[in-house]
């Protein structure tokens, strides 16, 4: 369909023909701009940020804007409201975003909800956002995806509406602690959106918010599903269930469940030791060991064995190191940038939207030069498949269990696969994985801590409900009983 432009500059985007369950209803296209200040794209992108009030106009009702003061609330013709407090990103450092998948899903839930009510439905709708540089990046994020998602504008033509007015984002960054060195632009999320939906990997048809959001809690086993069906990203299990500093540790017992559900068929590990690989075996699933060292880069072997694993697993592959975030983001995304031609930043981008946290440190320049590798591989790969009509790819695995880093730094890792590390081994070595995993527990705890306004409120409830049944034992129901004794009488 044509994209229409305004006389002020702004684009008003057309609805795909087929949309998700919770498509904005047809509105009645107008021009009118309703008092808000209006900017076209001819202006250039500045690295300050705003100093003044604007807002953009994203379709015939929705409006993105940067305020520095609060909206007056009872407007008969506008609506505003505002996401910075609600959908608030938990870092690990200095890292503020992207925001997570099930954000994402229920920003547009919320979006299409005030786009559909009988009550606004003459009202134009603005999504507004303070001052606060960071939230600005995760707010425009947020527009932005709806945009993709739902509008199904290109992600180069979002980035490009949304530089309006003098204003610049800061780009994402890394969960490690210090420096960064990595950038990850708006524009590299978009692009990751884009292909997710292209690919398949997203479809809020079939989303479920209340399963991630539960499943990615420590307490509830800690993983993400990066391409669903295929990999999952989880926090390396325990040699038994018990909580150590505050971080829960769960037994491989307490995965079989889910995974047989999912078809999980493979586990394969990158950390040390810490439970025996039998006892996943014995359930039914293969297991691989690809030891290396936390926070470091694998190697080619590593890299090909990972590649072999997960092209011929049978099932799904469940992907764990300590904290499940830098060695099993890293892995991960060469799978992807090797099958689905992704960037190395759209896959940095995709997998931390799925996993907060994911590839820190070197591990992303270590993407970067991997990249045209991987694609060569994954091009090579296709013009097989696309021979044979069948995968016909020799099965060469049957030692990688016995993998090993020939490297000296890597040496003294090297142990029988037959007996796991002890706990004693791992008491003194505080890893990068170990302050991730200590982190992520202690902020959702926070995070889903009951405030003592709630407490008090559940105590004065409880309090009334013993006075009223005081009350009524004490007065009311002796005269019921004696007045049913004498119609008995």
């Amino acid at each position: 369909m044509k994209r229409k432009t305004s006389g002020l500059g702004s684009r008003r985007y057309s609805a795909p023909a087929t949309l998700p369950a919770t498509t904005p209803p047809a509105s009645k296209k107008t021009r009118s701009s309703a008092a808000l200040p209006i900017l076209g794209e001819a202006e250039e992108q500045s690295p300050r940020a705003p100093r003044r009030d604007i807002c953009l106009q994203i379709s015939d009702r929705l409006y993105f804007a940067i305020l520095f003061h609060k909206p007056k609330s009872g407007s008969t013709s506008t609506h505003y409201f505002c996401i910075d407090d609600e959908f608030v990103y938990e870092n690990f450092y200095a890292d503020f975003g992207p925001l997570n998948l099930a954000m994402i899903y229920r920003y547009c839930c919320k979006l299409n909800k005030k786009l559909k009510s009988f009550t606004m439905l003459r009202k134009k709708i603005v999504h507004y956002c303070g001052s606060d540089q960071k939230k600005q990046a995760n707010a425009a994020f947020l527009v932005g995806c709806y945009t993709i998602i739902y509008l199904r504008e290109s992600p180069e033509n979002v980035y490009r509406h949304l530089l309006f007015g003098n204003v610049s984002y800061l780009p994402f960054r890394d969960a490690a602690f210090g420096t960064c060195t990595f950038h990850l632009t708006l524009l590299d999320c978009f692009h990751a959106i884009n292909k997710a939906l292209q690919y398949g990997f997203l479809d809020f048809n079939t989303f479920d918010a209340n399963e991630y959001e539960h499943y990615e809690r420590a307490e509830n086993g800690d993983f993400n599903w990066i391409i669903p069906k295929k990999i999952m990203a989880f926090s390396g299990p325990h040699s038994r269930s018990r909580i150590e500093n505050g971080y829960p540790h769960h037994a491989p017992e307490a995965y079989f469940p889910y995974f047989r559900r999912h078809n999980v068929t493979t586990v394969i590990r990158l950390n040390k030791k810490m439970y025996d690989s039998r006892r996943f075996k014995d359930a039914g699933f293969d297991h691989y060991d690809l030891f290396f060292a936390d926070g470091s880069i694998p190697n080619d072997a590593i890299i090909k064995a990972f590649l072999n694993i997960c092209e011929n697993a049978e099932g799904a592959i469940a992907v764990h190191c300590k904290a499940g975030l830098g060695r099993t983001g890293t892995l991960i995304a060469c799978y992807i940038m090797k099958h689905y031609r992704m960037t190395a930043a759209e896959t940095i981008a995709w997998i931390r939207i799925c996993r907060p946290g994911s590839v820190i440190g070197t591990q992303q320049h270590f993407l970067l030069e991997k990249q045209s590798e991987m694609w060569l591989e994954g091009d090579v790969y296709r013009s097989k498949l696309k021979k044979t009509q069948k995968l016909a790819v020799t099965k060469i695995l049957s030692g990688v269990d016995d993998i090993s880093i020939n490297d000296s730094k890597y040496q003294n890792a090297s142990r029988k696969d037959s007996e796991p590390y002890s706990d004693e081994e791992e008491t003194h070595t505080v890893t990068q994985g170990d302050k991730l995993r200590a982190l992520k527990s202690k902020r959702q705890a926070k995070a889903y801590s009951v405030p003592l306004t709630c407490l008090l409120a559940i105590l004065a409830s409880a309090l009334s409900s013993i006075v009223i049944w005081w009350i009524v034992c004490g007065s009311l129901l002796p005269n019921l009983l004696f007045c049913l004794d004498g119609l008995r009488t």
